[in-house]
């Protein structure tokens, strides 16, 4: 089998400016936030992001990378929204659409098995038939009821992070939900998973049921091992969510000179640079 491992800078040198790309996680849960502060050195632009948003929408807003955001949420879990996606979008900065949960779930899996459309009762009696009129009802054929007609929500890219992971591929998560990486990476034209840690194939079985090694390396087009990869946001049990830093992140979004010098110093340089930085300041605080 294949050895499919990158670095970030592999990954990015994939994506072209234009494209769909869909990021995994959840809020500010198990983000691949290594793989977002690549594309924010990168030359990017014109992006359209599909996710259960948190900071890697509003990083990748605030630094002029996204076109279009599509969402079900975008939200840092403890601080109810991303500041610098809210103020993209009081701005009309970036195009918008805006689904039910459940509607962007639906979205992935009719893009995965390749449908034109799943019926859903998600989003009726809502305002997102009247934001998105571009959605259609369909007539359920074998009685009277109206179901809205998901569209697929197709992806050029797709970008996941997982706690464990072979160097072929397979992804497992550890923590409490597999969220929707799966179907990110199903409807993906080609997906890149960064991990905590790469380990042999048979540690995934020893470390968790096999129902956990919830990401098919069939699926897969690269994996890249990233240690505190996720951070700010958590990736249990290997860490929580940094409160701290997120607390300093938003601080930060309300005042461009703060913000400059949040950027200077966290995502001026490197991966490394960012981890050291990171570290240095754990220490400060402790």
């Amino acid at each position: 089998m294949a050895d499919k491992t990158l670095t970030t800078r592999d990954v990015v040198s994939r994506l072209e400016s234009g494209m769909i790309i869909g990021i995994g996680g959840w809020g500010s849960r198990r983000k691949p936030m290594a793989l977002v502060r690549e594309i924010l050195r990168s030359d990017l632009k014109d992006l359209t992001i599909v996710s259960y948003g948190g900071p890697d929408v509003g990083l990748l807003c605030a630094a002029g990378k996204v076109k279009k955001v599509v969402f079900g949420f975008v939200s840092l879990d403890s601080i109810a929204l991303d500041p610098h996606f809210r103020a993209a979008r009081q701005k009309g900065a970036v195009e918008v659409a805006e689904y039910d949960e459940g509607m962007l779930q639906w979205g992935l899996y009719a893009a995965g098995i390749r449908l034109p459309f799943l019926p859903t009762r998600a989003g009726l009696g809502s305002d997102v038939l009247k934001h998105n009129p571009d959605l259609k009802l369909v007539q359920d054929p074998y009685g009277t009821e109206q179901l809205v007609a998901m569209p697929p929500l197709r992806l050029d890219a797709a970008l996941v992070h997982m706690n464990r992971a072979d160097a072929q591929g397979n992804g497992q998560f550890l923590g409490p939900d597999p969220y929707f990486d799966d179907l990110y990476c199903l409807a993906a034209d080609q997906a890149f998973m960064s991990c905590e840690r790469i380990v042999p194939t048979a540690e995934l079985s020893a470390a968790g049921h096999s129902a956990t090694i919830k990401i098919n390396r069939q699926l897969v087009t690269g994996v890249v091992e990233t240690p505190n990869g996720a951070h700010f946001t958590s990736c249990a049990p290997d860490y929580e969510r940094d409160e701290a830093f997120q607390r300093e992140y938003v601080k930060a979004a309300g005042d461009p000179q703060a913000w400059s010098n949040f950027e200077k110093r966290y995502l001026s340089g490197t991966e490394d640079d960012y981890q050291a930085a990171v570290a240095a300041r754990a220490e400060e605080v402790a």
